[in-house]
């Protein structure tokens, strides 16, 4: 199976071919990838070298003159860097565009804490008008690429990772799915940590609903599936910072007693970077952790089932 940055560059190299109206810019991430791209289409495709800040000034630029510029490089360099320039190149200039991140919260963790962004999804937050999508799987990704470049002049943030489920499911852009229904608390698996949740609540009696459009974020979904529940007890589990949706769960249910427990990357920096797997279990984010985590929040009402 292909990754979902691999997935990035066969899908983008055809819309490129399909849309006259989309551009790509890069900062050398992944331009090894696009050369064919490029000599199809030097007019579309601009490497701007190592110079973030450019990368999404250049973008909003060419979205001025009616393109729809699609933007990448990694998480950290994409987001965080450059951050003042989404703000107000996209922003305040009312312009739209795509912003297609890649190694997510720590997947290079090698490449040590200039190259993770847990942040990111709270940052944009902070920002109005960005759908962000978070696929959990290369097919999702490529589902939710084309659904962004046919998105008008939306700002669209696409967050991908080397960290992927077993198994596509079928987004469509703005709902949660539900994966299984129980009665006893509902748990929302945001992208690429839906296999290790459903590991984690085998055996409990749960709702788990999956998420990979989490901005905006589907309070319909969480009401329905909370309704159906003995308690109105939430658990969100993000592949990115802790609590970065206990915000948008709560003012979906704000008018029902309910608890909500975010679950997600911790904000202390590990030092010993290791690997992305170890990261995720030293975060509780492996299905282990999870279970102990989930499962004391629920108890007694999730029982065994």
């Amino acid at each position: 199976m292909d990754t979902m940055r691999e997935r990035f560059v066969s899908t983008t190299s055809r819309l490129l071919d399909e849309d006259p109206r989309l551009a790509l810019v890069l900062a050398e991430i992944t331009m090894d990838g696009f050369r064919p791209a490029q000599r199809q289409h030097p007019d579309r495709v601009v490497n701007v070298g190592i110079r973030e800040q450019l990368l999404v000034g250049a973008g909003a630029g060419m979205a001025l003159t009616g393109l729809r510029p699609i933007m990448h490089t990694f998480a950290s360099f994409l987001v965080e860097r450059p951050f003042e320039q989404v703000k107000l190149d996209f922003g305040h200039q009312g312009v739209g565009g795509i912003l297609v991140s890649a190694n997510a919260s720590y997947d290079w963790a090698a490449g040590g804490v200039t190259h993770m962004a847990p942040g990111d999804v709270q940052l944009m937050d902070t920002l109005d008008g960005w759908t962000v999508h978070v696929p959990g799987h290369p097919d999702e990704a490529e589902a939710l690429l084309r659904h962004a470049a046919a998105a008008g002049d939306d700002k669209v943030y696409v967050r991908l990772s080397n960290l992927s489920n077993a198994a596509a499911r079928p987004v469509d852009g703005a709902r949660f799915l539900t994966v299984r229904e129980g009665s006893a608390g509902v748990v929302v698996a945001v992208g690429p940590v839906l296999d290790d949740v459903l590991a984690a609540v085998a055996g409990l009696d749960v709702t788990v609903l999956y998420a990979t459009t989490v901005r905006p974020f589907d309070g319909s979904a969480l009401r329905a599936a909370v309704g159906r529940q003995d308690r109105a007890d939430v658990v969100l589990v993000e592949p990115y910072l802790a609590g970065t949706s206990t915000a948008a769960a709560n003012d979906a249910l704000a008018d029902l007693p309910h608890r909500v427990l975010g679950l997600g990357v911790g904000r202390a920096e590990l030092r010993k970077y290791g690997t992305a797997e170890e990261h995720t279990a030293a975060h509780g984010l492996d299905a282990r952790g999870l279970r102990e985590r989930i499962a004391a929040f629920l108890a007694p009402a999730a029982g065994s089932r």
